[in-house]
């Protein structure tokens, strides 16, 4: 397939903007989220206004390669005319009505099934949210209820792990275990227990990857027996820790926690807001990748490829046979959102899976998927290049200040914002976390863009070395 070039667009009118005069409405108004404010109120932010297949462009005119899919979701890239028209059609012909109270919609049944169709056989019941955190917020209001039902209201506790990240509304903040993300918030630490990290790159030195993932293994059943397994309702896992890293877990490790968790009674969740949707080859990672079956497996952002919000808790018949029985005469389900399966997010999600379908994008994701690997592991001579990790569409580099110690880079010597400014000078956004450089692109890449990436990250590298040094940082 030819995975750059996407259908033309119809021709769109021109747009001209006051640069300058946009600049300062966002300053003064827009709360930016993950922003530093001691550089923001000064700087303010890029502007990017337009977009097209693998490239966005800024207010400018600057046009760059998108090399974070948005934010690790536009799979199907930027401005895709089928599900424009898809959303255009559905608004014009209904935009909105209520899902409550035996009341439905056809897109929202429609993509129901699909997804029943795409996951893992057991999964055929689907909740939607606006989100991943609302997602991950939904499931675990619907797992204590479950465990309600059942008669173990004690089963309350969720097991998440250090940095995982599973989004910032109120419970989710506090599934995720990335620190510096609730500096000065609060969160619901009665109700959730932070594990370990898989983290392959930093374990114990000279400890072999299956004993680093008995290890781990190990650490899940002494703190089942410290609090107890009818006081823990379920573990929660990302199949690759994405915004905390991209961690990879050693092999089998995700096999492994499943099946103590099933053998204690306790949930396994698959938080597949990253990895769903093609990022690392197939539409769900968690049975064609990982190996394990989850009860619950959660979704976002690559289900609509960002063309809407959208989320979507897809559930196992097991736990919809608790959730569908009436828990008392009168009663009802009495939880969801008012735009639980929204039509217009809903068809913007089946044009968007009818796209990656038909134009083979999962096979495409496994064919240049380890060349991306491969190529971005050359980088490795650099000075600060101390770990590139990942698997096919979801990577990230580790920048250190000693590969031997592994040792860091003082946090105020921001080399991921170096090198991520250097690439962008260069024409290529990707995103930097902290002293990591993360590439998430949308899933039409080929092989000659991912050479020409290199490139452009080769160059952006060597800059960032020589800047340090002249800081006095190396």
């Amino acid at each position: 397939m030819t995975t750059t070039a996407t259908p033309a667009r119809p021709a769109q009118p021109t747009r001209h903007y006051d640069a300058q005069a946009l600049w300062q409405k966002d300053k003064d108004h827009f709360i930016h989220p993950f922003t530093d404010y001691s550089l923001f109120h000064d700087k303010g932010c890029d502007l990017i206004t337009d977009s097209d297949g693998i490239y966005v462009e800024d207010v400018h005119g600057n046009r760059f390669i998108d090399g974070i899919a948005g934010l690790w979701c536009v799979n199907v890239g930027h401005g895709r005319a089928e599900i424009g028209q898809a959303m255009a059609e559905q608004a014009t012909r209904m935009a909105y009505f209520s899902t409550f109270n035996n009341l439905s919609n056809a897109p929202a049944a429609e993509l129901a099934a699909k997804l029943a169709n795409l996951a893992p056989a057991h999964l055929n019941h689907v909740f939607y949210s606006c989100g991943g955190s609302a997602a991950n917020d939904a499931t675990i209001r619907l797992v204590h209820y479950v465990f309600n039902r059942l008669g173990k209201p004690d089963k309350k506790r969720i097991l998440s792990r250090r940095n995982a990240y599973h989004g910032t509304t109120y419970l989710a903040a506090s599934l995720t275990g990335i620190e510096s993300n609730n500096w000065d918030f609060d969160t619901l630490d009665h109700l959730v227990t932070h594990l370990s990290e898989a983290n392959l790159y930093r374990r114990p030195e000279g400890m072999s990857e299956a004993d680093y993932c008995d290890q781990l293994v190990a650490e899940l059943e002494e703190t089942i027996e410290r609090l107890g397994a009818d006081n823990i309702a379920a573990f929660i896992a990302e199949p690759i820790m994405g915004a905390g890293g991209v961690l990879m877990a050693p092999k089998g490790y995700h096999a492994r926690i499943q099946a103590v968790c099933r053998a204690h009674q306790i949930l396994y969740i698959a938080d597949e807001v990253v990895t769903g949707f093609g990022r690392l080859g197939h539409f769900f990672a968690s049975e064609e990748v990982f190996d394990t079956r989850p009860d619950i497996i959660n979704v976002a952002k690559g289900l609509s490829s960002g063309y809407a919000p959208l989320g979507a808790t897809l559930i196992s018949d097991d736990l919809f046979e608790v959730l569908g029985t009436p828990q008392r005469q009168g009663g009802v389900l009495s939880t969801g959102f008012t735009y639980s399966g929204h039509p217009v997010s809903c068809a913007a999600a089946l044009a968007n899976i009818e796209i990656m379908e038909r134009e083979g994008i999962c096979a495409n994701v496994r064919e240049v998927g380890p060349y991306l690997e491969q190529k971005l592991k050359t980088l490795a001579g650099h000075a600060t290049v101390g770990d590139v990790r990942g698997s096919h569409f979801m990577l990230a580099i580790e920048n250190v200040a000693d590969k031997a110690t592994k040792a860091l880079l003082p946090v105020e010597a921001r080399v991921g914002d170096r090198v991520a400014a250097e690439a962008q000078k260069r024409g290529l956004i990707i995103r930097p976390v902290g002293h990591l450089n993360i590439i998430s692109p949308p899933l039409i890449w080929d092989r000659e863009v991912v050479d020409r990436v290199v490139a452009i990250l080769d160059e952006a590298y060597a800059a960032t070395t020589a800047s340090l040094k002249a800081d006095g940082f190396l």
